[in-house]
C-alpha cells in the first residue's frame, strides 16, 4: 500500500516522506477499524482508499499557498482537510463537522499521528460562520460535499477572509456553477478557475472550482441552520 500511495502522489506532482506515507498508513487503519462502530465512509478496501479518499483529497493542495489557514466545513472522515495536512505541514487546519462521534474519530487521526496545528469543531457551519471567532478568519474554506453549489457557497463563503478563497471539489457535473451566479454575487464570491480532470489510472472525473472571495459576505448570511440546503440562493 505505501508503494501504490507514493506512486499515485508522484503522479499528481506530490511528494511524500517516509514518515508522511506512515501517517496515511496509520490513518487507513484508524478509518477502517473505527468505521465497524461509525458510519465514515462506504468505501472500505485499501487501494480504494488510498486512491478516492487520499489522492482525491490531494488534488486541491496545489491551490494552498504556504503558511494558509484552512477550515475543512463539513469534513466527515476528514476529507479534504487530513490529507491536505498530512502533505502540507506548513498549513493551520480546522475540521469542522455536526457530528460529534465524527469530531472525536478525527481527533484520534490527529492525536495518533502527532499531527500539530490542527483543531477539531463540533457545529453546524450555519452557526459557527456566525461566532466572530471564525467569520472571516480563513485563507481557505473548503468542502467535498454532495450538496449543491449555491449551498456550498452560504456555508463556506462566510468563514474566508477578503482575498481568500473557497475551493470546492466536485464529481463530473458543473451544471450547478451557472445556477449559481446570484449566489455569488450575493456572498461575495467571483470563479477564479475551473479545473476539470481525471485522476491517474482511474476512470474517476473531477472538477475543482476555486472561488476567489473579493467583497465581505452580508451578516445575514448564513441562513439559520438547514435553510442553505432546502433553500438555495437563487
Amino acid at each position: 500500500m505505501k508503494t501504490l500511495l507514493k506512486k499515485f502522489a508522484d503522479k499528481i506532482n506530490i511528494s511524500l516522506s517516509e514518515e508522511q506515507i506512515d501517517k496515511f498508513i496509520k490513518y487507513k487503519e484508524l478509518l477502517k477499524e473505527w468505521n465497524e462502530k461509525i458510519n465514515l465512509t462506504a468505501i472500505t478496501a485499501d487501494e480504494d482508499i488510498i486512491i478516492k479518499h487520499f489522492i482525491d483529497s490531494l488534488t486541491i493542495e496545489k491551490y494552498i499557498d504556504k503558511n494558509s489557514s484552512i477550515i475543512d466545513v463539513g469534513t466527515g472522515a476528514g476529507f479534504p482537510g487530513i490529507p491536505i495536512k498530512i502533505a502540507r505541514e506548513d498549513i493551520n487546519l480546522t475540521l469542522l463537522d455536526s457530528l460529534n462521534k465524527r469530531i472525536v474519530f478525527l481527533q484520534e487521526v490527529l492525536n495518533e499521528n502527532k499531527i500539530e496545528n490542527a483543531i477539531c469543531i463540533h457545529g453546524r457551519a450555519e452557526d459557527i460562520a456566525k461566532d466572530l471567532k471564525s467569520r472571516e478568519k480563513y485563507d481557505v474554506a473548503t468542502a467535498r460535499a454532495v450538496a449543491n453549489m449555491s449551498t456550498l457557497l452560504e456555508l463556506c463563503l462566510p468563514f474566508v477572509k477578503v482575498g481568500g478563497k473557497f475551493i470546492c471539489m466536485k464529481g463530473n457535473n458543473i451544471e450547478e456553477v451557472e445556477e449559481a451566479k446570484k449566489a455569488l454575487e450575493i456572498l461575495g464570491g467571483e470563479i477564479e478557475k475551473i479545473e476539470n480532470f481525471v485522476i491517474p489510472d482511474t476512470d474517476i472525473e473531477r472538477n475543482i472550482i476555486v472561488v476567489k472571495k473579493v467583497k465581505e459576505t452580508p451578516k445575514q448570511y448564513p441562513r439559520k441552520a438547514g435553510t442553505p440546503a432546502k433553500q438555495p440562493i437563487k
